[in-house]
């Protein structure tokens, strides 16, 4: 069944920075090539961490000057809000970075899935789980916590699947429908996809209000790659912070918790390896 078509790519070398959109894209059991390959580390407190500790990492963007490897971490570069360039193999790459959000951090490169020290979680930022867990995922007291049964047990111990510096699984999809049907009801709020950092941004006809929903427990086929769509996508408070253009807005937090359950699109892991482009047809294979 045909159910749309591609809007665009993305693609995120560093955790939590800004990306770059792709034409095309090859698709391995992975993921992306070069997805989140690099990731920063929290001296202070442990643990690999993003923008749900350092917010200011959103600021930055990252991309590839060629094509990276399939596996591992290729060499990218990064762009500092002040103009500053610098690539991943840089010696100066942490001082930089530790710069930009004010706290002592090191700069990794994805490590083995065996070396599971790496990935473990660091120390909260506030002693309280459920206040802590109220920080991360930008709830008020009197707005419900996001459902999380289902993710893998791993990510109870780990920041990311070890091997990984994925949240929960390699493939974010979004819907523009569902983009608008949040506008409608905020409009004074901008629903720029930037904010929800999909890896493919798709187009359909479908009036349900979160048509991606329906997918969940089903494959979709983009290209020549097919996904397994796992389950919605439980939004935090990155969705929140400025960057780029975009103001902070925790706005757009009450609308999610509000007219969307706190959920915004769906994770999805690899079927078939493949190659997909913007404009490719997306179809529901069962």
């Amino acid at each position: 069944m045909n159910i749309g078509r591609v809007v665009s790519l993305h693609r995120y070398p560093v955790k939590s920075l800004g990306g770059e959109t792709l034409t095309s894209t090859t698709v391995t059991t992975n993921g992306l090539p070069g997805d989140r390959a690099w990731a920063v580390r929290d001296e202070e407190r442990g643990g690999i961490r993003g923008a749900k500790r350092f917010p200011e990492l959103m600021t930055a963007s990252a991309r590839y000057r060629k094509e990276p490897a399939d596996l591992g971490s290729s060499v990218a570069s990064i762009t500092l809000p002040d103009g500053t360039e610098f690539d991943t193999d840089d010696p100066d790459a942490e001082l930089h970075l530790s710069k930009l959000v004010g706290a002592p951090i090191t700069f990794w490169a994805l490590r083995p899935p065996e070396d599971l020290e790496h990935y473990r979680r660091g120390r909260p930022l506030l002693d309280d789980p459920r206040e802590e867990a109220r920080r991360v995922f930008a709830r008020t007291a009197d707005e419900p916590m996001p459902n999380l049964q289902g993710f893998p047990k791993e990510l109870i111990k780990y920041e990311s699947m070890p091997g990984t510096y994925f949240d929960a699984y390699p493939i974010l999809l979004v819907t523009t429908r569902s983009l608008d049907y949040l506008a409608e009801r905020r409009p004074t709020s901008r629903w720029d996809p930037r904010r929800f950092r999909p890896n493919v941004l798709i187009e359909t006809e479908s009036a349900a209000a979160f048509p991606e929903r329906q997918w969940v427990n089903r494959r979709v086929r983009i290209g020549t790659a097919v996904f397994q769509v796992m389950r919605t996508c439980p939004r935090c408070a990155m969705t929140t912070h400025r960057f780029a253009d975009l103001p902070a807005d925790p706005g757009i937090m009450r609308s999610l918790v509000r007219d969307a359950d706190g959920d915004l699109g769906v994770y999805a892991t690899v079927a078939e390896p493949g190659r997909m482009t913007a404009r490719d047809t997306v179809e529901l294979l069962d």
